[in-house]
């Protein structure tokens, strides 16, 4: 079960910074979601359930109608990496623990000291991502 949640965690990742690459690359015109899963080869309809959130989140944008689309609304020099990684993952990905044995003397301890490392570990991801913004991964395509 574990690995299904951090799979999925990090799909919804990946697929968030690849729709705000898209709204970045194609500044100046609405994409449709249509568009968006061709590139990314998935459903539009989880396309669009990942839009939904990241326009609550305030970084993108939506035109609704048959000219409609979606569009980047914030600044890319102003998006983190790591920001985008914060709004999809609302928990930490490492952190699923086991139901240990509380009599064991090391079973008792585990999962105190596992999200000691597991929080560090996110962190550390974070900080790392963040030394990116959206404007600056965009640019790695071409």
């Amino acid at each position: 079960m574990q690995c299904k949640i951090i799979v999925m965690s990090n799909l919804r990742f990946a697929t968030a910074i690849h729709i705000l690459v898209l709204t970045e690359k194609f500044k100046n015109q609405l994409i449709t979601s249509e568009f968006i899963a061709g590139s990314i080869n998935i459903n539009p309809v989880v396309v669009r359930r990942e839009i939904k959130f990241l326009r609550e989140a305030g970084l993108i944008g939506a035109k609704k109608g048959k000219e409609g689309g979606c569009f980047l609304a914030k600044d890319p020099n102003d998006i983190l990496i790591g920001d985008v990684y914060r709004i999809v993952n609302q928990e930490n990905t490492f952190a699923k623990l086991n139901q240990t044995n509380p009599i064991c003397p090391i079973g008792k301890q585990m999962n105190e000291n596992l999200e000691d490392l597991f929080n560090k570990a996110e962190r550390d991801l974070i900080s790392s991502l963040n030394k990116k913004t959206l404007k600056e991964f965009s640019n790695e395509f071409e």
